[in-house]
């Protein structure tokens, strides 16, 4: 699978309630989650896969990753977590307003902090959680050189995660960022698909120069799977599909192995709520595209500004 390693992200894993146009009908208490989380990250393991990544606004996601870790033992775990946004919907099922709110400040940096050390030693990438140019956090003076104490004092990695129109000149503008003359972040969290090729180059960029790119997303939260809310994505269907069946694999394998042949990121995050879910993306390992193949696949690309805009339409369920 060339230099490409995966990894699950627990966003769907540690809240009731997410973004993705497709449902399940599971048992959402909080007991069933825990359950559902620790046999997923079991599962994952088994596979193989060795980085796990969190976030104190997936509910209750970072601290099943710290309750897991801690019971089992494992020593040949990368973790991954971020900071920045608050998870503030309470476990409620159809929540009605805004399920995380963001804060970018020192204060919110040192308070998440407190709980999210915990993960160490195995913790290896701390996060910016979704930088922007608007949230003011690449001009934080206050927050940037906290953010570089903890890099120096833990060995941590210090990255961002990025999403939304303006991702690479969230990067770029990242990049420039030093602390004592040195670069500050050398991770970077991005979502990158089929639909949402835009940042394909300056991802290139980043891995020529060695730093941790990770693919987010890889699903589109579910659009590239076939529904009839989406007219716009029928062609972009019948391709998907016909290569999925000529692999004898599903469309979500195909999505994936696209971003490893296309791409090579250091790391692509399964989202899977499920082991199914989480078997299928792993046959993507089980086969190569061709040039052709990855032809028609780069063909699917879409707006961003469309992309994005209709991203944010989508509910939570």
């Amino acid at each position: 699978m060339k230099n490409t390693k995966l990894g699950l992200g627990l966003a769907a894993l540690g809240r009731p309630d997410y973004i993705n146009i497709r449902t399940t009908n599971v048992n959402k208490s909080v007991a069933a989650f825990k359950e559902n989380a620790f046999t997923m990250l079991d599962h994952a393991y088994e596979l193989g896969i060795r980085y796990f990544d969190t976030a104190p606004s997936y509910g209750k996601g970072e601290q099943f990753l710290l309750d897991w870790k801690n019971q089992r033992g494992h020593k040949d775990l990368v973790l991954g977590t971020k900071w920045g946004y608050t998870y503030v919907a309470n476990w409620e099922i159809g929540f009605n307003g805004k399920h995380e709110i963001k804060e970018h400040s020192l204060a919110k940096l040192k308070e998440q902090w407190q709980t999210s050390k915990n993960l160490l030693p195995e913790l290896g990438i701390y996060q910016v959680h979704s930088a922007t140019l608007e949230s003011g956090i690449l001009d934080n003076t206050n927050v940037l050189e906290e953010l570089y104490t903890i890099k120096k004092e833990t060995g941590l990695t210090i990255g961002i995660s990025t999403s939304g129109t303006q991702q690479s000149n969230v990067i770029e503008k990242a990049l420039g960022i030093k602390v004592n003359g040195e670069d500050l972040f050398t991770s970077f969290q991005v979502t990158y698909n089929v639909l949402e090729q835009s940042t394909y180059p300056i991802l290139k960029q980043l891995l020529k120069e060695n730093k941790t790119v990770i693919v987010k997303e890889f699903l589109a939260n579910g659009r590239v799977f076939k529904s009839d809310a989406f007219k716009n994505y029928q062609k972009n269907y019948k391709t998907l599909e016909a290569l999925a069946n000529n692999h004898n694999v599903s469309v979500d394998a195909i999505a994936l192995r696209f971003i490893i042949d296309a791409l090579e990121p250091t790391y692509l995050l399964s989202g899977a709520s499920n082991t199914v879910q989480l078997d299928s993306n792993y046959k993507a390992l089980d086969i190569v595209l061709s040039k052709s193949d990855l032809e028609k696949l780069k063909q699917l690309k879409t707006n961003p500004n469309n992309y994005w805009e209709e991203r944010s339409s989508l509910e939570w369920n």
